[in-house]
């Protein structure tokens, strides 16, 4: 009997967006607990990026195809032994952990963890909806790692983007008070979300200060500069990473750690809520078809945009 085949975006070698392509690749089969998903919208992210120009090499070996993709939406196909929550033809959304599995989400069928998957949003897009779960997951784990009180003081540097968007609404969602690094046009953004306005600057940890003198009370450092805004942080204060090497030592009693975001259905729930609520916001950049993902490659390496590149099969 014939192996059943699907057109997947990935690469076999190290280097530039020239080197991703699609190629058939067997559909995979869900295991206990697992689920079977057929794609409709997978986005970009920083590690699609990585994995592909050879930066995480010492993780990664050149041969092998690789599957990119972290997260996506899609309808449930078929359900593996032990999976009671979903059945065919449920919209979902949900996420994989790429560096565990080196098997990801932009192909036309990804096999998830049950565990990992929630509802889709209503009345959203499926490349819309596919925003959601990397980065949303990311933005709420870093604000649980800070355990702010409602009344304290974030600062949100990288706030335009993909995952400080998130970082900001969900803050002032817990009722914190949020001050917003970011570039100049984002301004409108950000302010029509609740947060108190930072352009960048050459020296922003002074920035942040002068519109938090006291320091602020945790940082979520979304545009990984480190260091160099750790002194914005008050003494005892907590400091959270998105991109773990950009984690600075611990000072002053500052509390430095990054954060590892990781596959939560219930969490997704709980954000899938506020998305139908209208209070967490859904950004595409722009989509693609698969047969164009390098050029959508081409465009991340470049930078800059807002919202999420997505991929459509």
């Amino acid at each position: 009997m014939s192996t059943a085949l699907m057109r997947a975006v990935g690469f076999t070698a190290f280097g530039g967006p020239e080197v991703v392509s699609v190629a058939e690749v067997p559909v995979p089969e869900p295991g206990p607990g697992q689920v079977l998903v057929r794609v409709a919208a997978a986005p970009l992210h920083f590690f699609d990026r990585a994995a592909r120009s050879g930066a995480l090499r010492s993780m990664l070996a050149e041969g092998p195809r690789y599957v990119l993709g972290w997260d996506m939406c899609g309808t449930v196909h078929t359900v593996g032994p032990g999976v009671v929550a979903f059945a065919p033809g449920d919209p979902v959304v949900g996420m994989v952990d790429w560096l565990t599995t080196r098997t990801g989400t932009q192909a036309e069928y990804a096999v998830l963890d049950a565990s990992a998957l929630a509802p889709a949003p209503a009345g959203t897009t499926p490349a819309a909806a596919s925003t959601l779960p990397l980065n949303a997951l990311t933005a709420t784990q870093a604000l649980d790692l800070l355990r702010l009180d409602a009344g304290r003081t974030l600062a949100v540097t990288g706030a335009g983007g993909a995952v400080g968007g998130y970082v900001v609404e969900l803050a002032k969602d817990r009722g914190l008070r949020v001050v917003a690094l970011s570039a100049s046009r984002d301004e409108a953004f950000l302010t029509g979300l609740g947060a108190v306005f930072v352009p960048r600057s050459d020296d922003p940890a002074e920035a942040l200060l002068a519109a938090a003198p006291e320091g602020v009370d945790g940082l979520v450092d979304g545009a990984s500069l480190g260091d160099r805004v750790l002194p914005a942080v008050r003494d005892g204060g907590g400091f959270v990473a998105v991109r773990p090497p950009a984690t600075p030592e611990p000072q002053r009693g500052i509390r430095t750690m990054p954060v590892i975001t990781r596959g939560d259905g219930a969490q997704l729930r709980s954000l899938v809520d506020l998305v139908d609520k209208g209070r967490l916001t859904l950004r595409v950049a722009r989509t693609f078809a698969y047969e164009e993902a390098h050029l959508a490659h081409e465009q991340l390496d470049r930078g800059g945009q807002r919202g999420r590149l997505v991929l459509l099969p």
